[in-house]
């Protein structure tokens, strides 16, 4: 029986170890993808050929005041110090000053940036040529209420936004745990949006029924009967946004794309691009899935590890095993995340999450559900392994350990095995 060597990142390091070359039918990797070499450029074509939409330029005239929605510190791997400033010179050819525009930081119900952290996050040029304001979804006198949704969501946002007379959306698109996609109408929904209204949204997660978990209408890639997603197009339309910047990236975190125009169909044209890069189709799960992040910072803490869980566990089979390389060094962070593994069943874990429902509420009790619909073996750090058995997952310090765990819960065999080297970014597009 011949092995395959195969090498995953694991923090800083790699690590090889050897599969049975003939049980393997999947190898999840991302598609090549050609970075852009001149960012301004690219951005300016796209702007100039929009999508279901007028040029920008034709879209906003002298004496309008821009509201452009900007992602926060936690999507700074967008690079705005790259682009915003051709945004900027557009508008500026457009009749509009600077005086006239400015930036929300669509923190959702994330903290304030410090004026430090706007430079980081959108450079030092765009911090000194327009105003920066932090949207408060706390704060019911900077809210503006704008209609009830479908689903009885009352939607909120930020009253900047919605009394200026042009909203741009920027932001980046990347596959989205809860909301299929990331991007698009994410910059009004949670971006801009009151804390209740994130929270009714958000709640369309759970399962109608509780004691049901997680709906299974919500996840990675799933757009159309996502009850969250929709819910999220319906605040965006409210909004009525002006026009949609949003950018895809390369598999190194390069820009590949840049799409412009209508808020809802320009995202679409980037989220198929997204597919095109990460979406990986395969004709069958398997029986065992072994997987690793990428190595840091993907793996740096669980909360962060959990892309790669979801990713995995998508491809796995019912009651597959999954095994994950993360070396997880800051194990406890972040303590919003690592707080919720308290509960002393996932009942009540689920109603816990329902009741005071927070994104890294949700990410916690998903990783719960997967460690108990599929042993979920991690290969960590050895000073980690209490914590990954306060999780409910099986900790391993090596691959020998975690592939014995793995053949004995399996049981048998014959099974199979499919392997994700980058898991955190791939996504296994199973159509059975």
């Amino acid at each position: 029986m011949a092995d395959k060597i195969v090498e995953f990142g694991f923090g800083s390091q790699t690590v090889k170890f050897a599969l049975p070359a003939e049980k393997i039918i999947n190898e999840i990797e991302g598609q090549p993808a050609q970075p852009i070499t001149d960012v301004p450029a690219a951005l300016r074509q796209a702007l100039s050929n929009p999508i279901d939409s007028p040029p920008l330029k034709k879209l906003v005239a002298k004496g309008d005041k821009v509201a452009i929605i900007g992602s926060d510190i936690t999507r700074a791997w967008i690079k705005y110090e790259q682009f915003l400033p051709a945004l900027l010179d557009e508008l500026n050819s457009a009749g509009v000053p600077d005086s006239d525009m400015f930036i929300v930081v669509g923190l959702g119900g994330h903290r304030a940036h410090t004026p430090q952290e706007d430079e980081a996050v959108y450079g030092k040029e765009v911090c000194r040529r327009v105003k920066i304001y932090q949207h408060d979804a706390f704060d019911k006198n900077s809210l503006s209420y704008i209609g009830k949704t479908s689903r009885g969501v009352e939607a909120y946002i930020n009253k900047r936004v919605a009394e200026a007379d042009k909203v741009i959306l920027t932001g980046g698109i990347v596959y989205h745990l809860m909301a299929g996609f990331g991007g698009g109408r994410k910059s009004i929904m949670p971006g801009i949006s009151a804390y209740t209204s994130i929270q009714g949204n958000h709640l369309l997660c759970m399962h109608k029924e509780v004691g049901k978990g997680i709906s299974s209408e919500v996840g990675s890639s799933l757009k159309e009967g996502n009850p969250m997603y929709e819910d999220m197009l319906e605040i965006a339309a409210l909004a009525k946004p002006t026009f949609l910047v949003n950018s895809v990236y390369t598999p190194e975190g390069q820009f590949a794309r840049f799409v412009a125009g209508h808020w809802k169909t320009a995202w679409e044209e980037g989220c198929r691009e997204v597919e095109r890069i990460y979406g990986i189709p395969i004709a069958e799960k398997a029986d065992l899935v072994v997987a690793s992040s990428g190595g840091f910072p993907k793996d740096i803490n669980l909360y962060q590890g959990s892309k790669t869980i979801d990713n995995a566990y998508m491809a796995a089979k019912p009651n597959g095993v999954i095994i994950c390389f993360m070396e997880c060094r800051d194990i406890a962070e972040p303590p919003e995340f690592s707080d919720w593994f308290k509960h002393p069943t996932l009942l009540d874990f689920e109603k816990a999450v329902r009741k005071n429902f927070t994104i890294p509420g949700f990410v916690a009790f998903k990783c719960a559900v997967i460690a108990r619909e599929n042993p979920l073996i991690v290969v960590t750090k050895p000073e980690n392994v209490d914590f990954i058995k306060k999780t409910g997952m099986i900790p391993a310090t090596s691959a020998e350990e975690a592939l014995a765990i793995a053949k004995e819960k399996l049981g048998r065999e014959d099974y199979t095995i499919t392997v994700m080297g980058h898991a955190a970014n791939t996504v296994p597009l199973y159509k059975g």
